[in-house]
């Protein structure tokens, strides 16, 4: 699916963002990447999804380096790709239906994407996927009179609707309670298993990471920390990983813990998987 030789960032005002990264992932994998803010995560993605280009080494996406690509065809790599945000960038005058059908505008000709600005073109498509976050209601509504969770899940939505190859979720589910956040990481979990994609979500509770990821990688200072199955990270893994943070380890409920990692109530036992 993709894989990272060495690859490294370094920013216009000289800020080393990523150092000597490498990492191979086959398709349908699913892996969480945890560590300290600013650790690189969120860049990472970016080199991933082709929305960044390294400093330095290279990456390997679908068997072509996209630097290497004519603009059209990383225009058709791109859309290949799905990414939710932390911040989805919807327009707040959009209608959630409209949003989430752009998820296939990279697919569609051009002219079924100005169609569907006007009348819906697949609603019963949109529905569905909303229906999967608990927002099918939601479908007429405009986006600014969601919450900020609420527009996270729509953003996921169109992700679910687009049937992406690979799936980047950057803090995908920050606004969300614990049990909501729980849910739709099973949802998109679920999906890529399903179609056999591959999913890399960047998570800042940790034990939300452990309790639905099988691989776990764990950044810090622009540098990969470690690279494990889940059944191999352990508190010392974590607590060093974390130890600059100076209040424990991030949790789903939002309270630090130390060493300890409990989960979510109700939800799965670590290393068991949210499918």
């Amino acid at each position: 699916m993709f894989r990272l030789h060495d690859v490294g960032l370094t920013h216009g005002n000289g800020f080393v963002a990523l150092r000597g990264v490498a990492m191979a992932v086959q398709a349908g994998e699913q892996l969480a990447i945890v560590g300290p803010s600013g650790a690189g995560k969120t860049t990472l993605l970016r080199l991933i999804g082709a929305a960044l280009r390294p400093s330095r080494g290279s990456i390997d996406l679908h068997g072509d380096d996209p630097w290497t690509l004519s603009a059209a065809e990383l225009r058709r790599l791109r859309a290949r790709i799905g990414v939710a945000h932390q911040a989805p960038p919807l327009p707040l005058r959009q209608r959630v239906v409209t949003a989430v059908l752009a998820g296939r505008l990279g697919q569609w000709p051009w002219w079924k994407g100005i169609a569907s600005l006007a009348y819906p073109v697949d609603i019963v498509g949109a529905r569905a996927a909303l229906a999967r976050l608990d927002l099918g209601e939601r479908i007429f509504d405009r986006c600014d009179r969601l919450s900020g969770g609420q527009l996270q899940r729509v953003g996921i939505a169109r992700v679910l609707y687009q049937q992406a190859q690979l799936v980047l979720a950057d803090e995908p589910v920050s606004a969300l309670d614990p049990a909501l956040a729980l849910h739709t990481v099973q949802v998109l979990s679920s999906d890529a298993a399903a179609r056999g994609v591959t999913l890399v979500a960047s998570l800042h509770a940790v034990d939300l990471a452990l309790s639905c990821f099988p691989r776990i990688v764990g950044m810090r200072d622009g540098r990969i920390a470690f690279d494990r199955p889940v059944a191999e990270v352990d508190e010392t893994l974590l607590s060093a990983l974390y130890a600059t943070e100076g209040g424990g380890l991030p949790l789903l409920a939002g309270e630090p813990a130390t060493p300890a990692l409990p989960l979510p109530a109700g939800g799965p036992r670590r290393g068991t998987f949210c499918r």
